[in-house]
């Protein structure tokens, strides 16, 4: 790993790897960072490493990442894998406008920090699980899908026991049917999908069925019905017990059930990652279709900051296939802001990766509207937790606002919401919502916690290794393993 390149990409996923892949075939000198030991993102996490048994379980589509991680090495980027990227500034000193890059890289037990500096930034840190706060999801035995999937993908672990998934999107049905494809027996599915929505979501419905999901998820859908329990309309969830989870209870046709379990698995969709693009200052906005907050770009993924580009579902969610697009065309726009094409090619070379962004964004305002997570399980009440890293629950933020905090920051800084490990990943968009509902504001005007460096935890040891000299003669370092 240099000290200079022509452009950072951050994450490793679909759309971080067409991005590299297509920087350096440009002649850009480019190094992706990515925080995971194996390339892929949360989509394609450990393609390249998978039997051929656990790739059949997951689906056909997961060995798409394959082709994507052998164009990157095959493109003569610089790849950087266990990469937790903390800082990205502009120097103020330098009218060019380079970045510096505060990364920690290297193995558990030998981590290095350096600055390096970039021409350009392409933002492609995914999606989060959305925060799912009801009644006891801290409890140990309830965990997000994403994370039981991620177990999948990586590691080929399953859950055993009496196993109930509940929530909504088109992740629990995938995960429900990789789980009946392991094996894994399924006790039930609760189905939090509001009835209104599917009758609103029809008017998106033609669109939807010309779309490439349609077949796929029809047949995702059919296939886990026959297999598994599903119970729909589901209101009112919450899991108990005293030490761990013992009971799953919730409302659904007209009366309240009980239901024993060993591991319930939550999911209500996914949301951008913005804590990098957040912190940069790029301007964003609250989405009301996918009820989230994304950022403000144009038609190449270029962001209110110059050279700082975001693509992937760190745009805005829109799924593996249009995140490679995304990330393709981000880089032909960095290879034109460089010099190294003209506007002429680059908008040749668009035409393919623009079309395949219009076909796999073909359906989305229908998985929006279906899909949309119900307010009662965005906008907890009582006592239920909504900062995990601190304990803070919903009625204390509600108390707070009351008490005359106008925003996440000032609620912060009552709480402490917002401040542990997660550096508010998971509790942000809770927070904001919370604040909106209780003064009848919209979110945009709630805004998000206010981010700053470093935005990954860093133990002072680390800083404290940095290099004296100032970040631009920071010391060539080792290459890190692809």
């Amino acid at each position: 790993m240099g000290a200079l390149y022509d452009v950072a990409v951050i994450g490793g996923g679909p759309a971080g790897l067409t991005a590299a892949s297509i920087g350096a075939r440009h002649a850009l000198a480019t190094v992706l960072f990515d925080e995971q030991p194996t390339l892929g993102g949360q989509i394609y996490r450990g393609v390249d490493k998978s039997s051929a048994f656990r790739s059949q379980i997951v689906g056909g589509e997961y060995r798409r990442g394959v082709a994507l991680i052998e164009a990157l090495r095959q493109s003569g980027a610089t790849v950087v894998s266990d990469a937790s990227v903390w800082a990205i500034e502009r120097r103020s000193d330098e009218p060019q406008g380079f970045f510096d890059v505060g990364v920690t890289y290297g193995s558990a037990s030998v981590r290095e920090v350096r600055f390096v500096q970039a021409r350009a930034i392409i933002l492609a840190t995914g999606a989060l699980e959305r925060p799912f706060p009801i009644p006891g999801w801290t409890l140990p035995g309830v965990l997000s899908a994403g994370a039981a999937q991620i177990l999948l993908k990586a590691h080929g672990v399953v859950a055993e026991g009496n196993v109930v998934l509940a929530g909504t999107g088109p992740l629990l049905w995938l995960l429900a049917r990789q789980y009946l494809d392991a094996g894994v027996a399924i006790a039930a599915l609760l189905d939090t999908t509001p009835r209104r929505q599917r009758w609103q979501s029809m008017r998106n419905a033609l669109d939807f069925a010309v779309s490439p999901y349609f077949r796929r998820g029809l047949a995702l859908v059919q296939s886990v019905r026959k297999r598994v329990q599903v119970v729909r309309n589901v209101t009112g969830l919450e899991a108990s017990g005293p030490d761990r989870l013992e009971t799953i209870r919730y409302d659904a046709g007209g009366a309240t059930h009980a239901l024993s379990a060993d591991l319930l698995l939550l999911h209500q969709g996914i949301v951008p990652d913005l804590n990098l693009s957040s912190a940069m200052g790029c301007a964003y906005r609250w989405s009301e279709a996918q009820a989230c907050f994304v950022p403000v770009i144009d038609a190449w993924g270029g962001t209110s900051l110059p050279d700082v580009f975001i693509a992937g579902d760190a745009a805005g969610i829109i799924g593996a296939e249009a995140a490679e697009a995304r990330g393709h065309l981000a880089a032909l726009a960095v290879a034109n802001a460089l010099g190294r094409i003209d506007a002429k090619a680059r908008d040749a070379a668009a035409e393919a990766p623009r079309a395949a962004l219009v076909r796999a964004s073909r359906g989305r305002a229908f998985i929006d509207a279906i899909y949309r997570p119900a307010d009662p399980y965005r906008i907890p009440q009582g006592a239920t937790v909504v900062c995990r890293c601190e304990g803070v629950k919903a009625q204390e933020i509600v108390d707070a606002t009351k008490a005359g905090a106008p925003g996440p920051n000032q609620v912060k800084a009552f709480l402490r919401c917002g401040m542990g490990p997660c550096q508010g990943r998971y509790c942000g968009l809770t927070v904001t919502e919370l604040i909106a509902h209780e003064r009848k504001a919209p979110p945009d005007e709630i805004g998000y916690f206010k981010l700053r460096w470093p935005a990954k935890p860093i133990t002072l040891g680390e800083l404290a290794s940095l290099p004296g000299s100032a970040p631009a003669t920071a010391a060539v370092v080792r290459n890190a393993p692809h």
